[in-house]
């Protein structure tokens, strides 16, 4: 692999060795005494959840779990104009100043002098910023941005001005000043698509003025003079989340190639999470006190819960956490979440193969169009968008509207059905998930959320 050029399917040089999946909590053994704690930092409104995946793949080569650690920034979406305050949104200041102390404390927890950090998309800014600006060299010995839009995802003086995301910004000139994007003493890598990034493309379609140039191109989440990794066909969360991106992010790190890319089975994972909402139309990681969560064993087949009785039920503290729970690794669950003044919000999932104390809860709010719907189920894939030319994926045997041929760039579908209760299924390559409907006029939405 050449340094500071990008090099087509690097990763692949890890699949020759994938073994089949592991035997219930047998683990290939990584040299742990040389791999540092990671953290692992999630993009612009998303939580901590995304990394789960990611955390039970590290495991099941080796890594413990106690030296795994995500960041949920409290406010996750970045401001409009980075330089003017905005409820409910973050600065590249805030989460800096929050990325910092966050490091301080892993190495505080694991008593070793330096972590590694893995990024997601508007994460990858948060690690660039504490790397050259926040004093972050000299505590991280690698950082892996995936998707994330170093030179911007527009250079502009129209468009999304004062943003953090624009290159022309001062935010990002201050970030790419110098002969190149290397920090001293810091491995650094980026993982990038090669044209199925919504974020890197010359038509500014998805920033909202289609057939404008944005100013960059396919490579706009490269790093000059750091190890550039291409894959083919991902999207922009796929470069973070997805298989392959883990074992780029697994070699770069150990220095070896990762012995599986399965995941190996637990046969009683002990599941945790917080609980967050909504405020004035927007998500925060704040936790919730007072919501209410019942998890039910479902029928893999039609959704039906198998008891009346909930398999857990807790109401939250402070804290916002709704655990823990003893799961079985075969079994599919509906997480029901009550918050005050929210939807009641049905989550089915597909079954947990590991433990993981971040399995998140959001509310799922109505959008414009649900009024006079008899049942709302969305399906909703955190990890990747939906590639029409790529995936195989349906909600009750149809693609749903807004779903568009093209680079991937969609993480939800949404259907209306009436209010007679029936099974409804979300089909994504391999993962099916089935839901039951429940009535709009009460007050209550499903999701189908893919793991994958």
């Amino acid at each position: 692999m050449n340094v500071g050029r990008p090099t087509r399917r690097a990763v692949l040089a890890g699949a020759a060795t994938v073994v089949p999946t592991l035997a219930f909590g047998q683990r290939r053994q990584a040299p742990r005494e040389t791999v540092p704690p990671i953290v692992f930092v999630h993009g612009n409104g998303d939580s901590a959840a995304v990394w789960i995946n990611n955390f039970w793949r590290f495991e099941s080569n080796g890594i413990h779990r106690n030296q795994l650690f995500a960041i949920d920034f409290p406010y996750p979406l970045a401001r409009t104009d980075d330089s003017k305050p905005q409820p409910l949104r973050s600065s590249t200041e805030d989460q800096m100043r929050e990325l910092a102390a966050f490091v301080a404390d892993v190495r505080d927890k694991t008593h070793r002098r330096k972590v590694a950090l893995i990024a997601s998309s508007r994460g990858g800014n948060a690690v660039r910023n504490y790397l050259k600006n926040g004093g972050g060299a000299e505590f991280v010995s690698h950082a892996v941005l995936c998707g994330t839009p170093n030179k911007g995802i527009v250079v502009s003086d129209t468009m999304l001005v004062g943003s953090e995301f624009n290159g022309a910004s001062p935010f990002l000139k201050g970030l790419n000043s110098g002969p190149d994007d290397l920090v001293p003493g810091v491995e650094m890598m980026a993982i990038r698509s090669d044209k199925n990034d919504k974020y890197s493309q010359p038509d500014a379609r998805f920033v909202g003025h289609p057939g404008k140039p944005t100013g960059v191109g396919y490579d706009a989440s490269e790093l000059r003079g750091a190890k550039n990794v291409v894959l083919d066909g991902l999207d922009h969360r796929e470069t973070a989340f997805h298989k392959l991106a883990f074992a780029a992010q697994y070699e770069f790190i150990v220095g070896k190639p990762a012995g599986t890319l399965f995941i190996a089975q637990e046969p009683r994972p002990t599941l945790n999470g917080k609980a967050s909402g909504i405020t004035d139309g927007i998500y925060t990681n704040l936790p919730v006190s007072g919501a209410e969560v019942e998890i039910y064993e479902v029928d893999p087949k039609t959704g039906d819960r198998k008891s009346n009785i909930p398999a857990h039920r807790k109401t939250t503290g402070a804290d916002g956490l709704w655990g823990p729970f003893i799961s079985h690794s075969e079994a599919y669950y509906e997480f029901v979440l009550r918050i005050d003044g929210e939807p009641v919000t049905h989550i089915y999932r597909s079954p947990f193969l590991r433990s993981s104390d971040i399995v998140h809860l959001r509310p799922q709010p109505f959008g414009k169009g649900d009024e006079g719907a008899g049942a709302v189920v969305m399906m909703s894939r955190p990890r990747g968008y939906f590639g029409i030319d790529r995936d195989k994926f349906s909600l009750d045997g149809k693609v749903p509207p807004g779903i568009t041929e093209g680079v991937p760039a969609v993480s939800t579908g949404k259907l209306h059905f009436d209010a007679k209760p029936r099974t409804i299924v979300a089909v994504l390559n391999n993962e099916t998930i089935a839901t039951r409907t429940f009535p709009a006029k009460d007050n209550h939405i499903v999701v189908a959320e893919f793991t994958n």
